[in-house]
């Protein structure tokens, strides 16, 4: 099959890079640093978004669509926002092209330069509070609760399918309040929304906590995070929410008529989740054989494979598939029945084991002789002869039991790849042997905060929102500290 991967042992990274194009998620592009996300790696992303948008509105929100040009001058309004973005921004200057006089080819034309430059959106809260403005005059407007999807272009230097790409798809939540209390609630809400979805549809457990000053979004008074950890005990920044207090009403002269009728600064929020949930997945769940979806996600849960030596044993075969699929899809359970007679039943096998299909029936002419199927399971590569009768139901539990198994086997890892470390020296050990989260005492400066990264690339994930308070002595400065906090090398 020419479908060999390296393992995660041998090399992790490369490991990684293979699957996602050998499993058909996505490619590179022929624009450095973009790429092409293949009908099968869309529809997983198709899968999350739905659950995600479902959640959404169920939590009062609305879908509305944004520009993807921001003038340069609206990033200009909110210093730490444009400080936090600056680096990245890829910006339009002209808008025509001509053919070159000399006939060299096409060149852009000088006489067509744009007064004011535009910015590809790398985010959206520049042009949403500049709208926001029109929309909200009084307390009667709030909230406003909006999220967009929408794809974002941040220039990045070195890329990675997924986790990190010049151009990605994200949603980005964008919420107007009229107290600081409602902003706050607005932000950890979202955080618990993605936390809910990470744990229940991804099978990835998360630590919920908030970033430290230096760590935030660019803007935000405070940012709520969930973080995961990936099998080479690097941690993974799954989705983040922010409250930016009246930091972009301020910027763009958001003000409203309280019910007093004192004219007061609105409080935002925004939130946001990308395709890096994509990379979260694969490099969870997925094994040397390829990948491993979880239930919840696979665009086809179970795929039916026949088994037969000649036309009369593949017509018998198929015509009890047939009924097969059609007793699971009425039970909501995606099938996929893979008849292609160009490909070998072992071809198949590899196949949607390299695609980390979750059940995979088999069936030969034995099988309709002793009235079985055998069904194979992706998570843990067993397999068993189980009896035709009550297969719905029995295929309908498997998947739950696989569900739940592919979260406890995550959690479990991550548990064991939660180190307390009192010194900086056994900090220094545990990050290179062993890896995962490190439990830490931390003095609260960003300056020690920096030191620590420099020397060890590590960073401070997160201050778990249940880190309870402990007295203690920062592990690099020594001096006093209040609670530990979570270190880990990151994505």
């Amino acid at each position: 099959m020419g479908k060999h991967l390296t393992t995660r042992e041998e090399d992790y990274s490369k490991w990684y890079n293979e699957l996602v194009v050998k499993a058909d998620l996505a490619e590179n592009s022929g624009v450095r640093g973009c790429m092409v996300i293949k009908p099968y790696g869309y529809a997983i992303w198709e899968k999350m978004q739905a659950e995600l948008d479902s959640k959404f509105k169920a939590t009062g929100h609305e879908n509305a669509y944004f520009p993807i040009f921001i003038p340069k001058s609206y990033f200009s309004k909110e210093a730490s926002h444009v400080d936090g973005f600056a680096k990245e921004c890829a910006v339009v200057t002209h808008y025509r092209l001509k053919n070159a006089e000399d006939g060299s080819g096409i060149i852009v034309d000088p006489d067509a330069k744009l007064e004011e430059e535009l910015i590809v959106r790398p985010t959206s809260e520049t042009i949403i509070w500049d709208t926001y403005r029109k929309w909200i005059q009084s307390y009667r407007d709030l909230p406003i609760l909006v999220n967009q999807w929408a794809n974002v272009v941040r220039w990045e230097m070195r890329t990675r399918l997924f986790l990190r790409t010049t151009e990605f798809l994200w949603q980005e939540g964008h919420t107007a309040h009229a107290t600081k209390q409602e902003a706050i609630d607005e932000a950890e809400q979202m955080m618990n929304v993605y936390a809910d979805f990470a744990e229940n549809y991804m099978a990835i457990p998360v630590i919920k906590g908030t970033k430290t000053e230096s760590e935030r979004f660019a803007g935000a008074l405070e940012t709520y995070c969930i973080e995961a950890l990936m099998q080479d005990g690097k941690a993974l920044q799954a989705g983040t929410s922010h409250f930016l207090g009246q930091n972009f009403a301020k910027a763009f002269d958001v003000k409203f008529a309280a019910k007093d009728g004192k004219l007061d600064y609105v409080w935002a929020t925004s939130w946001g989740v990308s395709t890096r949930l994509m990379g979260a997945l694969v490099m969870t769940h997925s094994d040397d054989n390829g990948l491993v979806i979880p239930p919840n996600l696979a665009p086809n849960q179970v795929v039916i494979i026949p088994i037969y030596r000649n036309d009369e044993q593949y017509e018998a075969v198929c015509n009890e598939a047939e009924i097969i699929l059609k007793e699971l899809r009425s039970k909501g359970i995606r099938v996929k029945f893979d008849k292609r007679d160009t490909q070998k039943p072992g071809w198949k096998f590899n196949e949607y084991e390299l695609k980390g299909v979750p059940l995979r029936i088999a069936i030969g002419p034995k099988d309709i002789e002793n009235n079985s199927v055998e069904l194979a399971r992706r998570d843990n590569l067993t397999k068993e002869i189980v009896s035709r009768e009550g297969l719905d139901n029995k295929i309908d539990d498997l998947l739950k039991e696989i569900q739940n198994n592919l979260f406890e086997k995550a959690l479990k890892y991550r548990d064991e790849h939660i180190t307390e470390v009192n010194s900086f020296d056994e900090f220094k050990e545990i990050l290179e042997t062993k890896g995962g989260f490190l439990s830490a005492h931390w003095d609260g400066t960003p300056d020690t905060e920096e030191q620590i990264k420099n020397l060890t690339k590590a960073t401070i994930r997160c201050i778990p929102l249940d880190a309870k308070n402990e007295s203690g002595v920062c592990v690099f400065s020594g001096k006093p500290s209040e609670k530990r906090v979570l270190f880990a090398k990151a994505y």
